[in-house]
């Protein structure tokens, strides 16, 4: 019994990310790491969250934050909005985050399924740099 539960609990971990994918329309939805929505029209806040512990273990800090900003796009994308901005740092596996409309002079040309290049010489807060999970 104990070797079946040695067996399940990696199985079980590994599960925690099968559901969150970036929606089709998500695509277009940028991520302004660097703040940079001043010319933007805001187009509300949404708070998005994901399991951040499974039991006594806490999952990778770079994969919940990578979830939550694919659900934010997910989100925006809904509202109509093409650019997403952090309004804080993750806490127990929630974020709010901005949603705004700017325009096409903050999108780079559609090319085919392949996402934008992050902009050249920006910085992500906190270090930290997610990019879109393939499908």
């Amino acid at each position: 019994m104990r070797k079946i539960l040695i067996l399940l609990i990696p199985l079980a971990l590994s599960g925690c990310d099968w559901g969150i994918k970036l929606d089709d329309s998500a695509r277009n939805v940028r991520t302004a790491w660097n703040g940079d929505v001043g010319s933007c029209r805001e187009q509300g806040k949404v708070t998005v969250s994901v399991t951040s512990r499974v039991g006594p273990v806490d999952r990778s800090d770079l994969k919940v934050r990578d979830e939550l900003e694919v659900m934010a796009r997910n989100e925006a994308a809904k509202m109509g909005a093409d650019t997403v901005k952090p309004l804080g740092e993750p806490h127990d596996g929630s974020q709010e985050w901005g949603a705004y409309t700017c325009g096409s002079r903050n999108m780079a040309p559609a090319r085919g399924n392949t996402p934008p290049p992050p902009p050249a010489n920006t910085t992500p807060q906190g270090g930290f740099e997610t990019v879109p999970l393939k499908n």
